[in-house]
């Protein structure tokens, strides 16, 4: 370990450098602040305000620009559910799904309440929780390639998967867990399964096979990527007490297939290490350190589309990572939360705006289309079939909860005429894997009753990479 350890040292820096990617303020910021943001399938973003039970969407202006876009309000969640820090996602039918909470109406819980929320009804139902789990709380969460969503258990090993078409649970085995879920992220993998770095093992990783139900050995880190508590005792919620493990920062695959992952400052530590997962030889090397007094320990990254990792530090900074040096690009933006159709980020601090990068995805991550109709109707629904919808990664993370993934497929509708952009709601996604390579996937998408019609040209967008277009008319 440690001669990998001198060899990465010399492969890894941290540049200071200034970058000429930008930086956008939002025209109108959101009414009520925005925390948690998710990519609806109708290329609108729905965020959750300060307030917590209330929800906002930011529509994009006809050019597809999310910096001119306009907000409006959405249904609240039901009531008594008012929650911080819960797992989540976006389904394939289009729904997006919030279970748990460190917090519900401001006291620390664990909750064990969830909802659905339906973008076609505006409405959010109650979704209850695994059979026998009283808590939940900040717990990791991951949408396989099935449809199904994973959640595991904060204060034990415990797994359970959702069946989104019956909205019930079904507990999995979790054998040879190292330690128990609380503060780990988990990262889908291209083979299906899901990588975590460990916050209480650390600096151990593993990786869960869904199929067969169990936990194996994905090696050390080599660094201590977990930054410990400085909770004195443990945290009291109903029902018992909790010792807090530490913090780890979120963890990214990227299109080489290997995974980025950032970390809270360790014990003696002056700063914040990473580490890079070498799935093919199953072994770790150390990336750069963030530069003293920061750290990733609990905030969010992004996968840019030029492969390169957008990650937010606790002081507000955003860096990049290119797969060699860790570049400090802005500071005190706020933290990165979710890639946009457009190949901007969606960063949130005191001020919510678009991350411009620069550079340009490589043509084999791009999504390829393979079939669609070319004369499309008002409000009808088509198939689109072809290659790579899913992107080449979940493209999304945080420490732990705040899943805002956006490893699905987008079809743009650009008007030949106008130049104006519409996106078509998709749903039924073929599958919610990544980096699916040359298997022919599909999704449905409905075409919405405003579009403007005549000669256009229609893309399939994934984590913000489009594809070449196809030229259809629009009547």
């Amino acid at each position: 370990m440690k001669a990998i350890f001198c060899a990465a040292l010399v492969l890894f820096s941290l540049s200071e450098a200034a970058s000429s990617a930008a930086l956008l303020p939002l025209v109108n910021q959101p009414p009520d602040g925005a925390g948690i943001a998710f990519l609806l399938t109708d290329g609108t973003v729905l965020a959750q305000g300060n307030a917590e039970s209330d929800w906002w969407k930011l529509t994009p202006d006809n050019t597809g620009s999310y910096v001119a876009g306009t907000w409006s309000q959405m249904a609240n969640l039901p009531a008594g559910y008012v929650p911080d820090a819960f797992a989540s996602a976006v389904l394939a039918d289009g729904r997006v799904v919030i279970a748990g909470g460190e917090y519900n109406k401001n006291v620390f819980t664990l909750t064990n309440l969830g909802a659905i929320y339906d973008p076609k009804k505006n409405t959010w139902t109650p979704l209850n929780p695994p059979p026998g789990w009283t808590t939940i709380g900040d717990s990791p969460s991951v949408v396989l390639p099935d449809g199904s969503f994973l959640i595991g258990q904060k204060l034990t090993e415990a797994i359970a998967r959702l069946d989104p078409k019956t909205l019930t649970w079904t507990i999995l085995g979790s054998l040879h867990k190292n330690d128990f879920n609380a503060e780990e992220g988990w990262t889908l993998m291209p083979n299906g399964l899901v990588l975590t770095a460990d916050v209480k093992d650390a600096p151990g990783s593993q990786l869960y096979n869904p199929k067969s139900q169990l936990w194996g050995n994905a090696g050390s880190t080599i660094v201590d990527l977990h930054s410990p508590t400085d909770v004195t005792g443990c945290l009291s919620y109903p029902g018992g007490c909790y010792f807090p493990p530490g913090e780890i920062g979120p963890q990214i695959l990227r299109p080489d297939g290997t995974v980025f992952v950032t970390g809270g400052t360790p014990k003696g530590g002056t700063s914040g290490h990473t580490a890079v997962y070498h799935p093919t030889t199953h072994s770790w090397t150390v990336g750069p350190d963030f530069p003293p007094g920061d750290d990733a320990g609990d905030t969010g990254a992004v996968l840019l589309p030029n492969g390169h990792v957008l990650a937010g530090g606790e002081s507000g900074n955003l860096y990049e990572f290119d797969g060699t040096t860790l570049t400090r690009t802005a500071i005190g933006a706020g933290g990165p939360v979710l890639m946009l159709p457009n190949g901007e980020a969606l960063v949130e601090g005191n001020t919510v705006a678009a991350y411009r990068p620069t550079g340009a995805a490589q043509a084999d991550w791009a999504p390829v289309i393979g079939t669609v109709p070319t004369v499309l109707t008002h409000g009808m629904t088509y198939t689109i079939t072809g290659n790579r919808f899913n992107g080449m990664s979940q493209a999304a993370a945080y420490g732990d909860e705040f899943e805002t993934a956006t490893n699905y497929p987008l079809v743009r509708i650009i008007n030949a005429a106008t130049r104006h952009v519409f996106y078509a709601r998709t749903h039924d996604h073929s599958t919610m894997g990544v980096a699916t390579g040359d298997a022919v996937v599909s999704t449905q998408f409905d075409m919405p009753q405003g579009i403007e019609t005549g000669l256009s040209t229609l893309q399939l967008v994934a984590n913000g990479i489009s594809s070449r277009g196809v030229r259809v008319i629009v009547n």
